[in-house]
């Protein structure tokens, strides 16, 4: 019982530095002593502590995401801004937040031409999110304007800017767009353009709004994928929505 008065009272000090002016420099000394012991004695009690602090983290993502889809629903999953692969009226969108310089990134690649194919009822809304360095934002911006170009080709850039093996740069992503035909003139005007400055600026705003701050991430329905796992786990998001809708509409009937 001592030891369980001690350490709850260790615990005080740390939340709540006001009262441990209630201690002298001795009994805090001793506290923290007891404590230390304590734990080591008894390492569950850590183990428990993490476990309770994960599932308050994911309990205050999860409010967070909701807040946000409810709040900027509109501007996640259908932004006139963002380029779309497959069917701009498809129902259910997939959307990813990017860097053309993320490894994890270009390993998603093929699962999203997998989703498309797979999944004649979804889309693919890309944001651009660079977030890795100068090269990567210039890239971002290029891309941009390559799709207010030429909306048809973004898809093909995209492919080709995410599969270059090395640091994509601004440099780099002219020298591919060039290759596809596009005018880079108009490329080096537009990509310094007020629109393109904007929709990276919003997909920066929506990113904190929900709470990511890496890449590659997923919105599909009320779900948040992060990282490159797969295509398994994206088709299980799909079909969550996919029932989910379903059992709305059979409950409106």
């Amino acid at each position: 019982m001592r030891k369980f008065l001690l350490a709850t009272a260790a615990t005080v000090l740390l939340l709540a530095p006001a009262q441990a002016e209630t201690f002298t420099p001795e009994q805090k000394k001793a506290i923290g002593e007891i404590v230390r012991q304590y734990l080591l004695d008894n390492p569950e009690v850590l183990v428990e502590v993490s476990r309770k602090l994960e599932e308050k983290q994911r309990a205050e993502q999860q409010a967070r995401m909701q807040a946000a889809l409810k709040g900027h629903g509109d501007l996640i999953f259908n932004n006139p801004a963002d380029p779309v692969l497959g069917d701009p009226k498809a129902k259910i969108a997939v959307v990813e937040f990017f860097d053309y310089n993320c490894g994890f990134c270009k390993r998603a690649l093929k699962d999203l031409q997998k989703i498309v194919d797979a999944h004649k009822d979804a889309k693919i809304v890309f944001k651009e999110f660079p977030i890795l360095g100068p090269g990567s934002d210039e890239a971002a911006r290029i891309a941009l304007a390559a799709q207010m170009q030429d909306a048809q080709k973004y898809w093909k850039l995209h492919q080709a800017l995410m599969s270059y093996p090395g640091r994509m740069d601004g440099k780099t992503a002219l020298a591919i767009a060039k290759k596809m035909g596009f005018d880079v003139e108009r490329l080096k005007k537009d990509m310094n353009s007020d629109a393109v400055k904007s929709a990276i600026l919003t997909n920066m705003q929506l990113a904190d709004a929900l709470g990511i701050n890496g890449t590659p991430a997923f919105i599909i329905g009320d779900q948040l994928i992060r990282g490159a796992q797969g295509y398994d786990r994206l088709k299980d998001a799909i079909e969550a929505v996919r029932e989910k809708a379903s059992d709305k509409a059979g409950k409106k009937g």
